[in-house]
């Protein structure tokens, strides 16, 4: 009988514990990282190649944590994200890799801060267009300023193309941010 209230005590220690917020942020922003690897092998498959600039999924991850979670979190997923998918299935190539990363930390960082001030769709509305305009001068540093090859990147193309994913992004991320927001209870 002692041993089964010990037994008790324990597991309503851990049921305490993963029900921290704490713990509900670092197994949001793991979850997220393996589904901002995950989803543009998805992409991939179903839809070919090109699938990653036209509906930019791994994007999708990063911004739902920034949303949820904040800053670090979004940071932490874009870092992971890209570096974990080109370990894995070599993509981003290597020579895109590092534009992705910052394109996407730029997001994170974005998305994070505003969602502080303002509501998530007003935050990813800013978060697009402002996003976009700090990767150009990136781009514009990168190649003018520091010599660097863009290897043919183009904010301008990037954005045409991506209008799929763009819509994606406004429809579907900041819903699935308050539904993980309500199902994990995380401001409670």
């Amino acid at each position: 009988m002692l041993e089964k209230s010990e037994e008790i005590k324990k597991e309503n220690r851990l049921l305490d514990i993963l029900s921290t917020k704490k713990a509900k942020y670092i197994m949001g922003t793991i979850l997220l990282s393996g589904i901002g690897i995950a989803l543009p092998r998805i992409f991939h498959l179903i839809a070919g190649s090109s699938a990653g600039s036209i509906f930019l999924p791994m994007h999708i991850a990063v911004l739902i944590a920034a949303l949820t979670f904040g800053v670090f979190s979004g940071s932490i997923v874009a870092g992971t994200s890209v570096i974990f998918s080109y370990l894995l299935t070599g993509m981003p190539n290597i020579a895109r890799l590092p534009y992705m990363l910052i394109e996407l930390i730029i997001y994170a960082i974005l998305l994070g801060l505003f969602n502080k001030k303002f509501n998530k769709y007003i935050s990813l509305i800013a978060t697009i267009v402002l996003g976009r305009v700090i990767y150009s001068g990136v781009l514009f540093a990168a190649i003018n300023v520091f010599g660097f090859s863009t290897y043919g990147l183009s904010v301008i193309d990037s954005i045409k193309v991506g209008l799929p994913g763009i819509a994606l992004q406004l429809l579907f991320v900041p819903v699935i941010a308050k539904v993980i927001e309500k199902g994990i209870k995380l401001h409670e």
